[in-house]
């Protein structure tokens, strides 16, 4: 057998040998390639010019360049977040690295596989005061999953092996047992070009080096059997599904509703959870828990003995209160090894998913209870309440964007919801539906860095997608504008323009002038038309609901476009203080 040709004619089922690090980096992206990776984001720079051509050149892998290292890897944590497999983000030496590094926090807060290659210079040109170099080992502190330095390159057959299974480890630690960042730090020599008319190795790979390398076997750490737990038979018993971005919705709502139809327990599922957005699974679906625990009395009436938490607590600052001060048995159902009880309360983890836990156990349905009666009845009260308000408001009101929202968006809509308010408002007023929406968010470290770069990365490649977001979380983010000639598809930008941190209003620092203004709101006036011109983005205002509803079903196919409401901060603010008490108020 030839084996695989070591030839810079570069024709199929060869590798390039122009130069040492040509060499390595082929190995490195092929072994990639067959492992699974689709996308490589590149940012330009000097050391990283061998992996850059590898990837370039390497069929399979759609290689991207971005020069924002920062919205690069926002990006990359877009589709790695959509397609739940690694992305590969590719920087050169020095203080390129480290514009990574919020995006690797927010990929391992919320559990998201990213593979970081920072290139590097060899040994021998550190701490000397060479060019463009600094300190990148452990670069990204404690949050990888795992990190290492590779060797510098060498054309043998087992140096090849041994990059080939680092490799290898390194795309399975991004995945499991809990996904998150992998940073391998890499350091070339010079010459980093190929060599004109070079053929540098006289190397012979066999035919089997990448042999079942795409089927290999990953072991299953979730074979997790039980009974149900006997504190679970109560009559007072809620499920909370919190925040969640599942690989397969259906089966993770399917499996959600199976439980609480067994159980009678009623399902506080939060804005940010699919099972929003598959209401006809599950009769029992509590989506007005916020509103309703404002009624001091109802939240005392609706105390809980066994809470069954499925993943993160829900936002609610209002849920998390009664949760602390009634203190409940609470189980958390989920399958990392994070700690996620923020309250510190009676907690005990089993750590399995909601599909595998319901599978695996049995337990005979139980009879419809009081509690249960009361949660529903509440329920269909406020949501109708809502409703009416919502309908009724005919001013730019930030609230009801959300609301709307739930109510006209294409079946199967992926849309990315910002930080601050906007997902305190899908939390307080999105509409449960059947419209299988899939909602994404950035809700590891909470932050608003990267978010227009992270939708982006959700609708490269997707169906039409939106983006819900306030003036600063995309001011803060416009250079992933630059992703403009380089993203394929459609995302609309539904921009909240209030001229400022809208959240901050709702704070009591709000009350407190000078500095609030300047310190906090930070309003920065914008002219947004004039800023979306400037990157070739099509811009729109818009005056009415209506106009708003014509632009958002259908949606466009191709192209970035901003549609524009401009609201006022702070009669937005007042009108949530007047008003979110109201709705669950003379409810008895």
């Amino acid at each position: 057998m030839m084996g695989y040709l070591v030839n810079p004619r570069l024709g199929m089922n060869t590798i390039d040998s122009r130069n040492t690090n040509l060499l390595f980096a082929s190995i490195l992206t092929e072994t990639l390639k067959r492992l699974g990776l689709t996308t490589a984001i590149i940012c330009p720079g000097s050391r990283s010019t061998p992996l850059a051509i590898a990837f370039a050149r390497q069929e399979g892998i759609e290689a991207i360049s971005i020069l924002d290292e920062r919205s690069a890897a926002f990006f990359a944590l877009g589709i790695a977040r959509k397609s739940k497999l690694p992305v590969v983000l590719v920087c050169t030496s020095g203080t390129a690295g480290a514009n990574f590094y919020p995006a690797v926090i927010e990929a391992k807060e919320s559990r998201v596989p990213l593979l970081v290659l920072t290139c590097d210079r060899p040994p021998e040109l550190r701490d000397c005061h060479s060019g463009q170099t600094i300190d990148q080992l452990k670069l990204f502190g404690t949050y990888p999953n795992w990190q290492t330095e590779l060797a510098l390159p060498v054309a043998d057959l087992g140096m090849l092996a041994y990059l080939r299974q680092t490799i290898i480890h390194a795309w399975e630690r991004a995945l499991y047992p809990v996904a998150g960042v992998v940073h391998l730090n890499i350091p070339f020599r010079d010459p980093l070009v190929p060599l004109p008319n070079s053929n540098e190795h006289n190397l012979q790979i066999p035919d089997d080096f990448f042999a079942g390398i795409s089927d290999r076997a990953l072991a299953n750490i979730n074979n997790y059997v039980c009974e149900f737990p006997k504190q679970w038979d109560c009559d007072r018993g809620i499920i909370i599904a919190g925040v969640a971005q599942p690989e397969n919705p259906r089966e993770y709502v399917s499996a959600i509703a199976q439980l609480s139809k067994l159980l009678k327990f009623p399902v506080l599922a939060e804005g940010l959870s699919p099972v929003r957005n598959y209401a006809d699974l599950n009769p029992y679906l509590i989506s007005t828990y916020d509103l309703i625990l404002r009624n001091r009395r109802l939240a005392q009436k609706l105390q809980p003995e066994v809470v069954i938490q499925i993943g993160e607590l829900p936002t609610s600052k209002e849920l998390r209160t009664w949760l602390e001060s009634t203190q409940p048995q609470r189980w958390i159902i989920d399958p990392s090894n994070h700690n996620l009880d923020p309250l510190h309360g009676k907690t005990t983890h089993i750590r399995t998913s909601i599909e595998q836990l319901v599978t695996s156990c049995s337990l005979q349905p139980k009879k419809f209870s009081d509690y249960l009666n009361l949660w529903c009845d509440l329920e269909a009260q406020i949501r109708a309440n809502i409703d009416r308000v919502m309908l009724e408001i005919k001013p730019m009101i930030e609230c009801k964007a959300a609301w709307l929202l739930s109510n006209i968006l294409p079946q199967n809509t992926p849309i990315f919801i910002s930080n601050s308010m906007p997902v305190r408002d899908v939390e307080f007023f999105w509409q449960p539906s059947n419209f299988n929406v899939q909602p994404f968010f950035n809700r590891g470290a909470n932050g608003i860095d990267g978010t227009l770069s992270t939708a982006l990365g959700i609708a490269h490649r997707q169906q039409s997608s939106i983006l819900l977001t306030g003036d600063l979380a995309l001011l803060h983010d416009t250079n992933g504008f630059l992703i403009n000639n380089k993203f394929v598809g459609h995302l609309t930008i539904i921009l909240i323009n209030n001229n400022g941190g809208g959240i901050f209003e709702m704070l009591p620092i709000s009350k407190i002038a000078p500095p609030f203004e300047e310190f906090f709101a930070t309003p920065q006036n914008i002219n947004f038309q004039g800023l979306c011109a400037t990157y070739n983005i099509e811009h729109e205002l818009i005056t009415t609901w209506q106009q708003l509803e014509q632009k958002l079903n259908p949606l466009p196919s191709t192209g970035i476009r901003v549609l524009e409401l401009q609201t006022n901060r702070k009669l937005d603010a007042k009108w949530r203080q007047e008003n979110l008490g109201k709705f669950a108020a003379d409810i008895i």
